[in-house]
């Protein structure tokens, strides 16, 4: 069950005393409220006050029955009795010496006046004032008195006529105790036509809806320093209402003695444009002095704001997105760019510089191809040398990573590679040598599609100096260029099926470096004359599993 808190309604006595109404459903909690109130009274006030009960009933309200309590509060005397003594003999003494000095300080103030007529225009000296005199001398005579002694002064007839007045206050109704309504203003009865007909029950076309009572005067009455939110009842609508939220007003009641009636001076509770339009009205509707208008123009900026802010938040969402999906497209094309050019040579590409040739004074220089592969292609489909091609460059592109040597390109089934370029590095002869006894290892797991059984590649390694350089513009490669380059291919054309060939540079550049190489002795070679040349058996410090990059 929802636990509603307590309210309460303060009277005041002539005696300077009042009367505190505590309201409550929860019966036996009235006994803490002394306690609580006397702690605020001292904390924040510096008084002290008691508090007793002087009437306890249970009333039936609209939420239903609540206990009812009636507290008489009075405040203790500020001094202890001693010093109170010093003062006075009784409190009415110290109000008779209060009076005596206002009585006092008027004198002073019409002497003054008097002085100042007297002579008006002559030079006064400067004088030191006291406390008392800087504080009349602020109340001017005949524009106000002391704040303690204000007394209102009001018109003998009212200046300002009906229509003015409900024109003024368009949300304004006067009902009496019966609850007929008397007056009303000009946009209320235009927003319920029904109050045109003077003399109606108000309780007919609206309910209270805060604070919970019962709609009569005498509940009105007890809860008259509250805010009261009245709404519309939609069976008493007009037919245009059937599908609009109801209109609600909220505002403070005024009881007036003379005549016996309550004034309901209110305003629509609205916080924005939209809940305007939902019930077709107008800031036209709206008193201009009514803070209504500011309110709704001022929450109908920040939520103007807030879309704003939200429709910011939801691009830049939409561009971190973006711009994730670009960082990683643009690392898929520089993947795909290092894999055509070297990556030093493909970002000066990218800066738009232009790439200058290079020459490399010593590299190593390694072609390979597959034995009969011609007769290969003659007997198989084409979809075959495909998948046979693309079995065997995976394993040899592996290799190129672990041994960390160039590919520089592959024509059919011819595959080139190179140490030193485009990074010399001192082991370039070594690290192509690894490659490829790997190579003739990663061979044997690639099936020729005619006989089924692995195919054989033969392999030519050359050492020696090279110019290399970017070609073309459409697709650029990085080519090398000079007889270095002639010579390596030579070694693989004169080679031996799964053998590794040598030239004499390349031999010497490996003779001392771990690796079991036998002679084959001199050959002639195409272009070239005799050479004498050698194979590469095995790598003496390494093994099987770390040429093949295997862990």
């Amino acid at each position: 069950q929802e636990m509603n808190a307590p309210s309460f309604r303060v009277e005041k006595n002539e005696d300077g005393s009042m009367h505190l109404h505590y309201y409550s459903d929860r019966r036996g909690l009235c006994h803490i409220v002394p306690g609580i109130i006397g702690a605020a009274a001292l904390d924040f006030f510096n008084i002290e006050i008691s508090m007793k009960i002087v009437n306890q009933t249970e009333e039936e309200e609209r939420t239903g029955k609540k206990e009812h309590i009636v507290f008489l509060v009075t405040q203790n005397p500020l001094f202890p009795c001693k010093e109170r003594n010093e003062f006075s003999s009784s409190s009415r003494c110290l109000a008779d010496s209060e009076k005596q000095i206002e009585n006092q300080l008027n004198k002073e103030d019409l002497e003054k006046a008097k002085n100042a007529n007297g002579d008006r225009g002559n030079s006064v000296c400067p004088v030191k004032r006291s406390h008392w005199k800087t504080l009349r001398g602020i109340i001017t005579l005949g524009k106000g008195k002391l704040l303690r002694g204000f007394d209102p002064v009001y018109p003998k007839s009212l200046w300002i006529d009906t229509k003015t007045f409900c024109n003024g206050l368009p949300f304004h109704m006067v009902f009496d105790k019966e609850l007929k309504v008397k007056q009303a203003g000009v946009s209320i009865q235009k927003i319920v036509p029904g109050l045109q007909t003077m003399g109606i029950c108000l309780d007919q076309y609206f309910r209270i809806v805060h604070p919970e009572v019962p709609f009569t005067i005498s509940s009105i009455q007890k809860f008259i320093n509250s805010q009261f939110v009245f709404q519309t009842r939609r069976e008493m609508m007009p037919e245009s209402w059937k599908e609009r939220p109801m209109l609600e007003l909220r505002g403070q009641m005024m009881w007036m003695e003379p005549l016996q009636c309550m004034l309901y001076l209110c305003s629509p509770l609205l916080r924005s444009l939209h809940e305007l339009e939902e019930r077709q009205m107008h800031i036209a509707d709206i008193a201009p002095h009514d803070v209504t208008r500011d309110l709704i123009l001022l929450n109908q900026q920040r939520l103007a704001e807030m879309e704003l802010s939200s429709q910011l938040e939801r691009k830049k969402e939409e561009l971190r997105i973006l711009s994730k999906h670009l960082e990683e497209e643009k690392k898929k094309t520089e993947a795909l760019l290092y894999a055509m050019l070297p990556q030093h040579v493909a970002n000066q590409l990218k800066e738009g510089k232009r790439v200058e040739a290079g020459e490399f004074k010593e590299c190593t220089i390694l072609f390979s191809d597959v034995v009969t592969f011609t007769n290969i292609c003659a007997q198989c489909e084409p979809i075959q040398i495909v998948l046979m091609l693309n079995s065997m460059y995976l394993r040899f592109d592996r290799l190129t990573t672990v041994h960390d040597v160039y590919k520089v390109e592959t024509i059919g089934d011819a595959y080139m590679v190179v140490g030193g370029v485009p990074v010399p590095v001192p082991t370039h002869a070594e690290r192509v040598a690894n490659f490829a006894l790997g190579m003739i290892m990663a061979a044997k797991g690639v099936q020729n599609p005619v006989s089924g059984n692995p195919i054989q590649i033969r392999v030519g390694i050359h050492t020696g100096p090279v110019l290399a350089g970017v070609v073309g513009e459409k697709m650029p490669r990085y080519c090398l260029f000079g007889d270095t380059v002639n010579i390596a291919s030579r070694m693989e054309s004169h080679g031996v099926p799964s053998k590794i060939h040598l030239s004499s540079s390349a031999y010497q550049c490996l003779k001392y470096k771990n690796f079991e190489i036998t002679e084959r002795g001199e050959i002639e070679v195409k272009g070239k004359g005799k050479m004498h040349t050698y194979f590469l058996i095995r790598n003496k410090s390494a093994t099987e599993n770390e040429i093949m990059g295997r862990p």
